[in-house]
């Protein structure tokens, strides 16, 4: 029913979460980022942004022709609507629950990328960089921290499509560790989702599609990855 475009990233690993939980029916399609597959003109057809993930639903709700969505909140705020699930439809919740994909779209998964950017990827090593991104990701784990006290998930007690963008973007580089101490709340959270059988479901997803995630990558990949050049 539905086709994932996928790779084991943590953008990736949103949609797999959300995928597994509701056992929606799915095939996955591997966009190896690492050999320029996402500039493919047949990706970019329906992935314009020349980014993963991406789907394409063959039975929308809305018993259409087959709907594309690219952007990983999008597909997350898609999925949610047309299941029913994982989006509560009380007003106020709902809106909560948007307030904090939007922060992990706009701010928690960028700042930790240029975080993992400069203390792992980078060519040289950037005093500024590392301090400005260092300092960043920091201070975003300080506020969901805070936010989550008193709170089972993200917008409640009830596991949301905010959880599911925010978690894969926690403790993401094993090269470069954030120290997790100063925030218990946001340990208890992410204990709680690794725990469940979904997640691990849906991270088995990784070694299926990449095994060499995890691995070092190339000149070339770091190339392609970081915008230096196209195939």
């Amino acid at each position: 029913m539905i086709d994932f475009h996928y790779w084991p990233t943590p953008n990736g690993h949103k949609v797999t979460l959300f995928l597994e939980e509701a056992g929606l029916d799915y095939s996955i399609h591997p966009v190896n980022i690492g050999k320029g597959d996402q500039f493919r003109p047949e990706y970019l057809a329906f992935s314009p942004n020349n980014k993963m993930p991406a789907i394409v639903d063959h039975a929308p709700a809305d018993g259409g022709k087959l709907q594309t969505v690219f952007e990983s909140g999008a597909i997350l705020l898609y999925l949610a609507e047309k299941t029913g699930q994982f989006l509560s439809t009380d007003p106020r919740v709902r809106i909560e629950t948007l307030e904090w994909l939007f922060w992990q779209m706009a701010g928690l998964g960028p700042m930790t990328g240029q975080y993992g950017h400069f203390n792992v990827y980078a060519p040289e090593k950037i005093p500024y960089a590392i301090e400005r991104y260092t300092n960043e990701a920091n201070r975003l784990l300080q506020v969901l921290d805070t936010h989550l006290k008193g709170r089972d998930f993200i917008a409640g007690n009830a596991y949301s499509i905010a959880d599911m963008a925010t978690y894969p973007w926690i403790g993401v580089y094993d090269k470069a560790p954030i120290d997790m101490t100063p925030y218990p709340e946001v340990q208890r959270w992410h204990a709680a989702i690794k725990a469940r059988p979904a997640t691990a479901r849906a991270y088995a997803k990784a070694k299926e599609i990449n095994p060499d995630a995890g691995k070092a990558m190339s000149d070339d990949e770091k190339k392609l990855l970081f915008g230096q050049g196209r195939r």
